[in-house]
C-alpha cells in the first residue's frame, strides 16, 4: 500500500516479533463441543467451521511459502521469480494462467458454470527497506532502485501475507467447485506500491482479453488492527496520492551579497508555508486532504545561495474534485509567492505532477454493507468491525473505476499481535507502522483470516441460484 496507516513508527521488542511470527497458531470459528448449542447461529457455526479447519490443516504448508515470500521480496515492476512461483501454484489447481499481464502480472481463470465474474486480487511487491524486525527469515535481499540507489528490499507492507492467502483461496475455491456457479478471475498484480500495476494491467486488456468481472475483492493487513479482525470501510476507504514536485527557480550569488539574488531557499519557505494554506483555510473541514512537503532540497555551501530549490510533496483526498483543486492551488501558490518575491516570468516555479498517481478506493455502500453482513455471519460477534477511511492509497480502486457496474470491497485484516495491541491501547508500547522496517505482523492470524473471509464471501457471491 503506498504510504502506509498512520501509526506510530518505533522499534518494539524483536524477539516477542520473532515469537509471534514463527507461531502456528490459527484464527478459526471452531468451538469446542461443550460449548455448542443447538441454536440456529450454533447449526450456522459448525457448518461454517469447514472452511476454517481445511486452513488449519494448510497452515504449515502455508507458513513455508509465507516465508519463502518474505524472504525473497521483488521491487516493483521487478516481480519476475515471484510471479513465476505463484503462477506454477495456480496451475496446478487446474486453472487457466496467463502470465506477464501488465509487466509481470499473473490472471487465472476457473470457469465453473454460468453466474457472476469474481475478481480477486493480491498484490505483490516489496518495498525500497533494509528489514530490522529480527526474524530467522528476514528479507536479505539488496538490488538497486530504478534511480541506480542500491538498497534492501522487505515485505514491509504486507503483500507476502497478501499472496499467501490468495493461494489458499484459489485452493479453498478449487476443492469447493461443486458449491458455486460463475467464473474466477485471480489476478497477481504488480506494482502496486508505485500506483501503476493495476493501470497496467487494465491497459493490457485485463477486462478484455479476460472475463469482464461483475464483482471484485481485496484485502489489505493492518498495523492498527489487533491480528485477526477484520475492518470494513463503505464508501471511500482510501485516498488518491499525488506526488508533486516544486522546482522553484532564483538567481543564485554570494550569501554576503544576497541584495544580488534572488533567494530560491526564501521563496521555497514561503512556497511551503503558504500551501498549509490549501487545506486550513480552503478546505471543507468536511471533506479531508493532507499537502505534506516530504523534501526541501536547496544548496550546497554555506555561504552560496544557489540557483534553484527542489520541494517534494504528497497530496491526499478523496474525490477527484478535490484532487484537481488542490493541484490547481499548489500551482498557484507557487506562482503567486514567486510574483511578490520579484522573480521574472521566464524564472517561474515549475510544477510538475508525477506519473505515480494512485488513485482513490471506494467501497460502493450497500455491497460493502452486504459483505460486512457475511462476514458477521459467519465469525464470531466483535471479530468484523467498521473503520474509518484512511490517507494511505492502494490501487485496487483502478479496478472499480475502469467500470462502476462492478461491485467492488477491499477490506481490512488486523496484524497486531495480541499482547502488543493491548499495551499500545494502555500507552505502554508504540506500533510500527506498514512500511517500517520494523513491522512484521502476526502472520499466520492474518492469512488463516484473510483466506477464510476471502473464500466466505466468494462462495456467497458465486452461490449457486
Amino acid at each position: 500500500m503506498r504510504h502506509a496507516l498512520t501509526a506510530v513508527l518505533a522499534a518494539v521488542s524483536l524477539s516477542s516479533i520473532a515469537t509471534a511470527q514463527t507461531s502456528t497458531e490459527t484464527t478459526t470459528t471452531s468451538q469446542p463441543a461443550a460449548a455448542q448449542s443447538t441454536d440456529a447461529a450454533s447449526v450456522q457455526q459448525v457448518r461454517s467451521n469447514a472452511i476454517g479447519e481445511a486452513i488449519a490443516g494448510d497452515m504449515e504448508g502455508l507458513m513455508t511459502l509465507y516465508r519463502d515470500l518474505h524472504a525473497n521480496p521483488e521491487l516493483s515492476l521487478q516481480e519476475v521469480n515471484t510471479a513465476a512461483k505463484l503462477a506454477k501454484r495456480l496451475k496446478a489447481l487446474k486453472f487457466d494462467v496467463t502470465e506477464k499481464v501488465g509487466g509481470t502480472g499473473v490472471v487465472a481463470v476457473m470457469k465453473n458454470g454460468s453466474g457472476p465474474v469474481l475478481l480477486i486480487r493480491a498484490d505483490m511487491d516489496g518495498l525500497p527497506v533494509v528489514e530490522q524486525t529480527g526474524l530467522e527469515f528476514a528479507s536479505k535481499v539488496r538490488t538497486k532502485t530504478p534511480e541506480g540507489v542500491e538498497t534492501g528490499v522487505m515485505h514491509a507492507c504486507g503483500h507476502d501475507t497478501h499472496m499467501t492467502a490468495f493461494i489458499e483461496t484459489a485452493k479453498l475455491m478449487a476443492a469447493r467447485k461443486k458449491d458455486w456457479d460463475g467464473t474466477l478471475v485471480m489476478i497477481l498484480q504488480p506494482a502496486e506500491e508505485v500506483g501503476k500495476g493495476a493501470r497496467d494491467m487494465l491497459e493490457d486488456g485485463l477486462y478484455t482479453r479476460f472475463p469482464r468481472p461483475t464483482h471484485a475483492l481485496a484485502f489489505h493487513d493492518a498495523a492498527n488492527i489487533a491480528a485477526g479482525q477484520i475492518g470494513y470501510t463503505p464508501g471511500y476507504a482510501l485516498a488518491n496520492v499525488d506526488s508533486v514536485d516544486i522546482v522553484v527557480k532564483g538567481l543564485g550569488g554570494h550569501g554576503a551579497y544576497p541584495q544580488t539574488t534572488r533567494d530560491p531557499i526564501v521563496l521555497g519557505s514561503r512556497i511551503v508555508t503558504s500551501l498549509q494554506t490549501l487545506v486550513s483555510r480552503e478546505q471543507d473541514p468536511q471533506d479531508p486532504a493532507v499537502v505534506t512537503v516530504g523534501s526541501f532540497q536547496g544548496g550546497a555551501k554555506h555561504n552560496i545561495i544557489p540557483d534553484e530549490a527542489k520541494l517534494l510533496l504528497t497530496i491526499r483526498s478523496y474525490s477527484d474534485d478535490t484532487r484537481a483543486k488542490l493541484i490547481e492551488g499548489i500551482r498557484r501558490i507557487s506562482r503567486g509567492e514567486a510574483i511578490a518575491a520579484g522573480v521574472p516570468d521566464d524564472r517561474m516555479p515549475v510544477v510538475t505532477v508525477q506519473d505515480e498517481f494512485t488513485p482513490s478506493t471506494y467501497n460502493p455502500p450497500e455491497f460493502a454493507e452486504e459483505m460486512a453482513g457475511v462476514l458477521k455471519g459467519h465469525f464470531p460477534d466483535g471479530q468484523v468491525i467498521k473503520t474509518s477511511a484512511v490517507m494511505g492509497g492502494e490501487d485496487f480502486g483502478r479496478f472499480y473505476r475502469a467500470d462502476k457496474s462492478i461491485k467492488s470491497f477491499i477490506f481490512w485484516v488486523g496484524g497486531v499481535p495480541a499482547d502488543k495491541m493491548t499495551a499500545a491501547q494502555a500507552g505502554q508500547a508504540s506500533l510500527p507502522s506498514l512500511h517500517s522496517p520494523f513491522w512484521a505482523p502476526q502472520a499466520d492470524k492474518v492469512i488463516a483470516t484473510a483466506s477464510e473471509a476471502m473464500t466466505v464471501m466468494a462462495l456467497d457471491i458465486l452461490k449457486k441460484r
